[in-house]
């Protein structure tokens, strides 16, 4: 069956195209699961199976149409059978208009706020488990990039499908899922591909993201220095470049908005050639301002003040940390990579010897390559340190996966040489009966940057290895 363009027509937010499908069926078939699908997807007012009768005649008829109170994308229509076609009275754009006013209410209950209503997607090869706690950390970037979230996707497979990434029927089932919400983004917990995004941008007419691109817009609302500012757009062109040619409808899409942000999003569809020059021009930039920060930092070295880093996973506390012990007012949000740019403070012990702490921009699972060399010259804060304070929220019941992955980052830096001094903070969010098991089990530090707790063990803790460290150096 072959269904014309149907973009021109009245299709919007709560409403229909303005037109019914009418099916004639020769051997008494009902409506099928893919006639209800192109209801959903085309937002059509209805579609009617007519069957015909042995002698020729019309007879039972099978009226499907979206129904505003179903729960979930299984069951997005209604079927209403009617005995004979003669019988059918109904005043039809009576109700239409009627059942338009029912989508209307439910769509000013469902976003209610005005962000963008967003789908997250999460498609795994590996354990259950596994797949449940990526999704939840999605869903707290999608809530930092100030998405509205509507539903969630889990789908386990033996194999992620090249061409969709989930199955051809799955991604239906999606789609029926957003156009019932009223969704604005799609956002996809997997990497995809240039022609995975492609493909399900074609398959649909919202706006389609992965998660490095959701990290790329939390970086480019938080970026607010000038070398922010720089780092974020190299990293939006590196990610963007091979996707211009081949995906010329979907990133004209991103203009604006979610997946959009940050000074490069005008430039989405410049060809191959001038997206190197502007990346080129972006790099010699960076590169004169990375000078400037070597050379403030070459400036402490001979003054002989030793550098304390703080590193550790998105959201463990480190500008919490660095406010309560230097006394600063370091922006320290609850919310996933609050700190963007480097933030170095003065700290003196009580015994008159001074520190420089430095707050670094918090890791997450997968960080985004495109991330990392752009930032590099800001990690070098952490490469020149002498003590690695690496903090971590002991309560968080993905503790262990936190620290292996910024284990894992640290080690792709090159830091692993540097010594480190393992800090578990918020252990007030932890039963204290729980307390000497954990500074067992992990040799760390425990503390609360919020009631204070342990503070004074962890400065007499850095100084005691910083002053190690000099003396072993003499």
């Amino acid at each position: 069956m072959f269904i014309p363009d149907l973009t021109r027509h009245r299709a919007g937010s709560s409403r229909f195209r303005g037109l019914r499908l009418i099916r004639t069926h020769l051997r008494n078939e009902g409506l099928t699961r893919d006639d209800l699908t192109d209801l959903s997807l085309l937002q059509l007012d209805a579609i009617v199976a007519l069957q015909v009768q042995t002698n020729g005649l019309p007879g039972t008829v099978e009226l499907g149409y979206l129904n505003p109170q179903s729960k979930g994308a299984e069951d997005p229509c209604t079927i209403q059978k009617i005995p004979s076609v003669y019988n059918w009275i109904t005043d039809f754009l009576r109700f239409i208009e009627e059942l338009e006013q029912d989508f209307s209410k439910r769509d000013a209950l469902i976003k209610v706020d005005g962000r963008p209503g967003a789908i997250l997607i999460n498609v795994t090869t590996g354990p259950a488990w596994e797949a449940q706690a990526k999704l939840k950390e999605l869903e707290r970037l999608a809530t930092t990039a100030e998405l509205q979230i509507l539903d969630r996707f889990l789908q386990r497979r033996k194999h992620i499908d090249g061409k969709f990434v989930v199955g051809k029927g799955k991604l239906e089932q999606i789609l029926v899922r957003a156009m019932q919400a009223d969704a604005d983004v799609l956002v996809f917990d997997n990497e995809l591909s240039p022609s995975q995004l492609r493909n399900i941008a074609l398959a649909t007419d919202l706006k389609v993201i992965d998660r490095t691109q959701l990290i790329l817009d939390i970086f480019a609302q938080r970026a607010q220095s000038r070398e922010g500012k720089l780092q974020v757009e190299i990293a939006q062109l590196r990610y963007r470049k091979p996707r211009i040619k081949i995906m010329p409808t979907a990133m004209s899409r991103l203009t604006g908005g979610i997946g959009g942000r940050g000074p490069g999003e005008t430039k989405l569809e410049i060809n191959k050639r001038r997206a190197d020059e502007r990346l080129n021009r972006l790099e010699k930039q960076l590169s004169k301002l990375s000078k400037g920060r070597a050379l403030r930092r070459s400036r402490r070295q001979k003054a002989n003040v030793p550098q304390v880093s703080l590193v550790g996973y998105t959201n463990a506390g480190k500008s919490t940390l660095l406010n309560t012990m230097t006394r600063s007012d370091v922006d320290a949000e609850d919310k996933l990579f609050a700190t963007l740019d480097p933030t170095s403070r003065r700290f003196r012990f009580p015994r008159e010897r001074e520190i420089i702490l430095t707050d670094t921009v918090g890791f997450i699972r997968q960080l985004p390559k495109e991330l990392v060399e752009a930032f590099r010259s800001t990690f070098e804060e952490t490469l020149e340190a002498d003590l690695i304070l690496h903090v971590a929220d002991a309560g968080d019941p993905e503790l262990e996966t936190h620290l292996r992955e910024v284990e894992k980052t640290l080690q792709s830096l090159k830091a692993e040489h540097i010594p480190k001094l393992l800090v578990f903070n918020k252990i007030d969010t932890v039963d204290p009966i729980e307390w000497d098991t954990l500074a067992q089990k992990y040799n760390a530090i425990l503390c609360s940057a919020v009631t204070k707790n342990g503070l004074s063990s962890l400065i007499e803790e850095i100084e005691q290895q910083l002053f190690r460290q000099k003396n072993q150096g003499l």
